[in-house]
């Protein structure tokens, strides 16, 4: 085999997407298509007391208007991840009541999309009004339930008794702002019915099968009679695994009228309809020994969920696995606001988490007189505390010291507001960066075409992290072609189940059954072909070979916890007279296992960084007190970083493939790189200003 993966292959869908032919959910083309325009809630709390929808039905071009009095058929789904899962528990139109601003309460459907939006307007709605809840400091907050089988609550040893003892202790309170989904491509999807009874689907889904089986429960269809399409994402972070209600309602009206029938949600809808990661509010306390041992770690959170469906962001989950200490307590609170569901958004769970706990451990620090690398060394945990089980593959120690050499660490002044450049205050800050490893079952069908070409199949998508070239790259190595002369073609349902492209998982998932399947092609082809042809399958008596095959995980998830890590090293400069703030250098340092591509392995964790980087100091919505909407309504309101906000970001890779953890050695890079952003800038603004910035966004006024 030739060397091809771990060197920098450049995107294989790169040439579709730079001149416009790769085709996104709302641009394919179907005979006959409609246009659906949704008709939304104003207030967050209360009841319908009337509609009228006679004007927008007499509109020009109306086909037809779906309100909760005439709601088309949809069967109630599991909803349990195994069998079917969709992001809002409540049926899109199942009664008069409205949970939260923006909630769908029609759909118009006409010829054109400007007819359709015009009637949308024209519905008239009258409602009984409540005050909703939109606060979190005027919710009710109880115990979280479990997530995903693991219970929100966890304790070891005593810590009341540890933290009295400790010589050295700190407790503090962190929040971070609700944040909203806003990937490039808006939520869309085109539903088209064909024979009264097969359903074909175009919509952005980061789990092709999953949404299969989902569409199939929704509407009382074998699983075989519905075709799920999406070979491009747009950007999905976590908004587009599942369907939302938008797309129930899309599906269920284009099956009343026999109409494909296309919504797209505009950005003012996207912030009620397309999910977010809650607000949390976090409170730790670390207790050490003198030399920096931690003795002590309590991690109490608080998040919000909606009424019509629970999601409580996993901020503790990571912290049994960062630094040991005999006594360790975490636990959650969660409390229901009338707003829309939040979800899963890029590393959930572990990117606010770390921004407390990692800012907690600066802290901690600077109370010891210890420096944060050497602090974070000295407690690196060997094993997860809760599931006692050792890590795999852990280079984290090598991330810390690479990055420190690198960054020129030592050389930091040790006093606060020491350093300045050009009139401005300079300020260092470091924080680790952790992810777990996850993968699933994926089956790939690999063909040997006689031209010398391969094709590589899998239902398995991109959301634009770059797997069609990770693909083709791990093929092309194992069957030893060009890059150029292998073929991936994938998000289609009608291909081998290739798992979900979510939990950075979609490569650690995938290429483990891309080898396999193109070593059993191998064997096929050689087996058939002479060996002086095999190099020219063109000369052999074969047009084709080909071979699918299946990886799944084993036990070995009994016996190794799975994580990967990282650091980064941050400078800032602060202009305190205006109260401006700069992120002037960066550098990451990651162990990740196996790289695969490291072109599109470094954009990945820079991606993750400059998104780390808007949560830090841009990103935050509000919701109106009185009615409950967003306050932010577009991409112009709602800020994030912009070219000229970033400075180059230096990514290295350190560590070796993780063969515990699959044949490939890989691990995941989407999600890691966002965690301990936050908290790395915040320290860097303690360094160089002496202020401990605690809330976020860390915006101008906070820095007066």
């Amino acid at each position: 085999m030739s060397q091809v993966t771990g060197t920098s292959i450049n995107r294989k869908d790169g040439r579709e997407k730079v001149t416009g032919t790769a085709t996104y959910a709302a641009e394919h083309r179907i005979p006959g298509l409609v246009h659906g325009y949704l008709v939304t809630a104003p207030i967050a709390h209360g009841q319908i007391t009337s509609i009228d929808t006679q004007e927008a039905e007499a509109a020009p071009g109306v086909i037809a208007l779906f309100t909760h009095k005439n709601s088309p058929a949809v069967c109630k789904p599991t909803n349990n991840f195994m069998t079917s899962k969709i992001y809002e528990a409540r049926l899109p139109l199942s009664d008069d009541q409205i949970y939260y601003a923006g909630q769908i309460i029609g759909l118009v459907v006409a010829d054109t999309f400007e007819q359709a939006r015009h009637a949308a307007y024209l519905v008239k709605v009258e409602y009984a009004s409540q005050t909703p809840i939109v606060e979190a400091s005027k919710a009710t907050f109880n115990q979280a339930h479990s997530m995903f089988g693991e219970e929100m609550k966890f304790e070891k040893g005593d810590f009341a008794i540890a933290i009295a003892e400790a010589d050295g202790k700190i407790t503090a309170t962190y929040t971070t702002s609700t944040e909203l989904h806003a990937p490039m491509e808006p939520h869309a999807i085109i539903a088209h019915w064909q024979d009264g009874e097969n359903l074909t689907i175009y919509e952005p889904s980061q789990w092709v099968i999953g949404s299969q089986r989902t569409y199939a429960e929704l509407f009382g269809l074998s699983i075989e009679q519905v075709r799920i399409v999406t070979p491009f994402i747009g950007g999905a972070f976590g908004s587009k695994a599942f369907p939302w209600s938008h797309a129930i309602l899309c599906a269920a009206a284009a099956r009343q009228l026999q109409l494909p029938l296309k919504v797209v949600l505009s950005r003012r809808q996207m912030t009620a309809n397309a999910g977010h990661r809650s607000e949390t509010k976090q409170t730790i306390s670390l207790g050490a020994n003198a030399d920096g041992s931690l003795v002590a770690i309590d991690h109490a959170v608080k998040s919000c969920t909606s009424p019509v469906d629970v999601f409580t962001e996993p901020c503790t989950g990571i912290t049994p696995a960062m630094y040991s200490t005999p006594n360790l307590r975490t636990r959650q609170e969660l409390a229901v606001m009338n707003v829309g569901v939040p979800t899963f958004m890029r590393a959930p769970g572990e990117n606010p988490g770390l921004w407390a706990l990692e800012s907690a451990m600066d802290e901690l620090a600077w109370e010891l007189k210890i420096d944060p690398v050497e602090l974070r060394l000295k407690n690196e945990a060997k094993e997860h505390q809760r599931r006692g089980l050792p890590f795999s593959a852990k280079y984290f120690a090598e991330c810390l010291r690479v990055g420190a050499e690198q960054f020129g660490w030592e050389n930091r002044p040790k006093q606060v507001r020491s350093l300045t450049r050009d009139g401005k205050l300079i300020g260092w800050g470091m924080a680790a960066s952790s992810f777990p490893a996850l993968r699933s079952a994926a089956t790939v069908t690999v063909k040997l075409l006689a031209d010398g070409t391969a094709h590589i199949l899998t239902s398995g998508n991109d959301m634009g992290t770059g797997a069609y070239t990770i693909v083709a790259g791990t093929a092309a190595e194992v069957l030893g072609l060009p890059v150029e002369q292998v073929r991936v073609e994938m998000g289609d349902s009608l291909l081998p189940n290739g798992g979900m492209a979510g939990g950075s998982q979609m490569t650690a998932t995938l290429v483990p059954a891309v080898m396999k399947a193109c070593e059993e092609v191998l064997q096929t082809a050689k087996a058939k072909t002479a060996p002086e042809a095999f190099a020219n399958l063109s000369q052999s008596g074969e047009s084709i070979f080909q071979a699918t095959a299946s990886t799944a995980p084993g036990d070995e998830g009994k016996k190794w916890a799975f994580q990967s890590w990282g650091a980064h090293f941050c400078e800032v400069s602060v202009d305190e007279e205006i109260a401006r703030l700069r992120v002037t250098r960066w550098i990451s340092v990651m162990n990740i296992g196996r790289v695969m591509n490291s072109k599109t392995a470094a954009s990945q964790i820079r991606g993750a960084v400059i998104m780390g980087i808007g949560q830090a100091l841009m990103e935050e919505c509000h919701f109106d007190p009185n009615i409950g909407y967003p306050v932010v309504y577009d991409l112009a309101t709602y800020h994030y970083p912009s070219h000229a906000d970033i400075s180059r970001i230096e990514v290295t890779f350190v560590g070796e493939p993780d063969y515990k953890f699959n044949p490939a050695g890989v691990r995941g890079a989407g999600e890691i790189g966002i965690t301990g952003v936050s908290a790395a800038i915040a320290n860097a603004v303690y360094h160089a200003t002496g202020k401990r910035i605690r809330d976020l966004p860390i915006t101008p006024d906070k820095l007066l």
